[in-house]
């Protein structure tokens, strides 16, 4: 893979804001995203081929074996990947491509020797678990069962946050995002320009 981009990863348990940060930095210029594919069903508002490609299980893992994720994990019972030749074609256009992803697929990444050089890790953390709490029950999305092994993993995900180039809190959304666009804009390979 020719390194011509910059692969931006940016991971936190759910709930923490990472598709909304992701959504800010996006309208800024020299980001681009790359739409991840999983099999769980579209939530209340989101569009397919917009927030994700929606697969068929038996799609998605057929897709495996042929390489067509570039990182892929299993998450609450549905499969997550991103599709590798997206993620190719935007980096060898110079562009630099965001990913929201979990620890694990990051950890997927990070094994990748390609990657190397090209790729920043960035951890959004909740500013308490109470609030992580209170943003989870605010989605109405999950049952009991699923809100409770949600905050379970999150509290697994967050002891990764020292693999990561950068840790952010992410209390204030405005604050977030300049900081994160800061972690970007000075590490790099395609500095991007600050907005005015």
């Amino acid at each position: 893979m020719i390194k011509d981009g910059k692969l931006i990863v940016i991971s936190g348990p759910s709930g923490v804001g990472k598709s909304t940060v992701c959504a800010e930095l996006l309208k800024r210029p020299g980001f681009a995203r790359v739409v991840t594919c999983t099999t769980r069903p579209p939530r209340p508002g989101e569009t397919p081929g917009h927030h994700y490609h929606y697969l068929a299980r038996n799609d998605f893992e057929d897709g495996i074996p042929r390489g067509n994720f570039l990182e892929y994990a299993l998450v609450h019972g549905n499969l997550y990947g991103t599709p590798k030749d997206a993620v190719q074609k935007q980096l060898l256009e110079g562009r630099n491509v965001l990913l929201s992803i979990d620890v694990k697929g990051a950890a997927q990444l990070r094994a990748l020797p390609d990657l190397a050089g090209c790729m920043m890790t960035i951890f959004l953390l909740p500013p308490s678990d109470a609030i992580l709490r209170k943003r989870l029950t605010g989605r109405a999305t999950e049952d009991s069962a699923t809100l409770a092994a949600r905050l379970e993993t999150a509290r697994q995900e967050i002891l990764e946050k020292d693999k990561y180039d950068h840790v952010v809190v992410n209390e204030d959304l405005e604050r977030t995002v300049e900081e994160v666009f800061a972690c970007v804009t000075t590490h790099s390979k395609n500095p991007l320009k600050p907005t005015t």
